[in-house]
């Protein structure tokens, strides 16, 4: 099993930066991509920014020139920097890894979320 967590969500007012964190741990043998999902109220999921293990990056077009993704494959962790938030970011922030480990192929896993909150 792999289990993430994250950290780094909050408070900030519009046009303010905030920067997410997930570490991975568990028996991982390989992480092929991780990324960031969020979710608002009374919409679907969606993806907001991955990179994978070779650094290739894949960003949401509303969040492109604002957000960066980045990962430190040493340490199992991804980061999302943030910034020139807007109240239309407010949502709940799922970290997401594609791993395998010593008991199963590539498989998604997903950490249990962080709020960001974005006041105008």
């Amino acid at each position: 099993q792999v289990q993430l967590v994250e950290s780094g969500g909050g408070l900030v007012q519009a046009g303010g930066s905030l920067r997410l964190s997930c570490a991975a741990s568990g028996s991982i043998i390989r992480i092929a991509s991780m990324g960031w999902y969020r979710q608002a109220p009374g919409k679907q999921r969606e993806l907001v920014a991955a990179i994978t293990s070779g650094g290739n990056t894949n960003y949401a077009d509303s969040v492109k020139g604002r957000f960066t993704i980045s990962r430190d494959n040493a340490k199992n962790t991804v980061y999302l920097q943030m910034n020139t938030l807007k109240p239309e970011d407010t949502a709940v922030y799922f970290c997401n890894a594609v791993a395998a480990t010593r008991y199963s192929d590539l498989s998604d896993y997903w950490g249990k979320g962080t709020l960001v909150t974005v006041s105008s």
